[in-house]
């Protein structure tokens, strides 16, 4: 009964289905453990407030998730547009009358609800979808600069533009994204770097009269400077140093209590602290796991759109868990980058579970044309 009930209601590669509710049940370990003392001091004792609250919202992600996998991918060719012309006034909004949190104004209070909603998120989704849409409808026009290269490079430079006024790490995850999915599709290098200078320099304007400009310019001095370890690294290298290859065991981090965001931006560190090498090399692979069952959909796929698409979503999302892991160990400047499917955070699990659920509705598809050409070869008929 279950079984036919999963197969009826979860399309798509189970793999990916697979590696989605191990990271879940690993966030809701983890998340509860970093956010004991937290809990503790804020609701007066009720430890148990931000566990139930962090499993409502990936409850929340994968319900998004499953419903977007059930939506043709081509419908999203037709909303890219219309979610792009919708997001950038909203981070227009949200940079003026957002919400200011730690001198960034990246978050609107939706009414009623009173919950907090980044419009990054939808913007990134919307701006990943658009160039797969452009790219895969302009195939034979790549170079026309006013048909094709013009609407891109404006969309690209005007939401990383918006988005680097309050978000640089962010920012510049996705215009990493949009130029890597550039190359992919086939846009000519010569094109692309030109594509690249100009955004680069939209950016770099839009950071100089944003919020974050000073911000950005220390984290990455404290990253080249040798001699001096900013407090939240180093507290980060206590929880790993600690953790040694087995860990401390789930709930005895001891850096929980003094590392700034051990939920959100260095739960990666309370991780290798409290699961060790071991626990940290599982995640690592879980995230390699995802990125080439996302590679094989994109493999499989019959149209452009639908490859770029899939390739464009699970890029970013590989991207920022591989930069939020390397920023835990030192090897990159600090960032206010989540990590995905396991920190902490509300519309960040929501559309984190919209595009993996895309990625699932590309491969659905796959696997409905592979049984449709399987059932027609069986019931051809053969010449003796």
């Amino acid at each position: 009964m279950v079984k036919q009930w999963l197969q009826k209601n979860l399309k798509g590669d189970p793999v990916l289905w697979g590696i989605v509710i191990a990271f879940s049940l690993i966030s809701v370990a983890v998340v509860y453990s970093a956010t004991g003392t937290l809990a503790y001091k804020k609701m007066e004792g009720n430890t148990e407030y931000f566990l139930f609250k962090h499993t409502f919202l990936i409850l929340v992600g994968l319900f998004c998730m499953w419903l977007a996998h059930k939506i043709p991918y081509r419908f999203y060719s037709r909303l890219s547009l219309l979610a792009l012309i919708f997001s950038a006034p909203l981070l227009i909004i949200t940079y003026f009358y957002g919400a200011n949190i730690n001198d960034a104004s990246r978050w609107i209070t939706i009414p009623v609800i009173n919950q907090t909603f980044q419009p990054s998120d939808l913007a990134k989704l919307a701006l990943i979808s658009y160039l797969a849409s452009m790219l895969s409808k302009r195939q034979q026009n790549l170079d026309d600069w006013k048909s094709t290269l013009f609407p891109m490079l404006g969309w690209t430079g005007a939401i990383c533009g918006l988005i680097a006024m309050t978000n640089t790490s962010t920012a510049v995850l996705l215009f990493a994204t949009c130029m890597l999915l550039m190359f992919i599709g086939r846009v000519p290098l010569k094109k692309l770097a030109i594509m690249m200078l100009v955004v680069g320099v939209l950016g770099a304007g839009a950071l100089a009269v944003g919020q974050r400009m000073g911000t950005a310019v220390s984290r990455v001095t404290d990253f080249l400077d040798e001699d001096e370890i900013p407090f939240q690294l180093e507290q980060s290298y206590i929880a790993i140093a600690t953790g040694g290859v087995v860990g401390k065991g789930p709930g005895n981090s001891d850096q929980r209590d003094i590392l700034p965001h051990p939920y959100s931006d260095f739960i990666y560190a309370i991780i290798l602290e409290e699961y060790g090498l071991m626990g940290g090399v599982i995640v690592l692979f879980l995230y390699l796991a995802m990125l080439y069952r996302c590679l094989v959909t994109v493999g499989k796929s019959e149209g452009a759109f639908a490859g770029l698409l899939a390739a464009g979503l699970s890029f970013s999302l590989v991207l920022q868990g591989m930069i939020n892991m390397a920023v835990a160990v030192g090897l990159g400047p600090i960032t206010g980058l989540p990590l995905p499917l396991l920190s902490m955070g509300g519309t960040s699990l929501i559309f984190t579970g919209i595009s993996i659920g895309i990625i699932l509705s590309v491969s659905r598809d796959d696997i409905n044309q592979e049984r449709a050409v399987g059932a027609a070869s069986v019931k051809m008929p053969v010449n003796a």
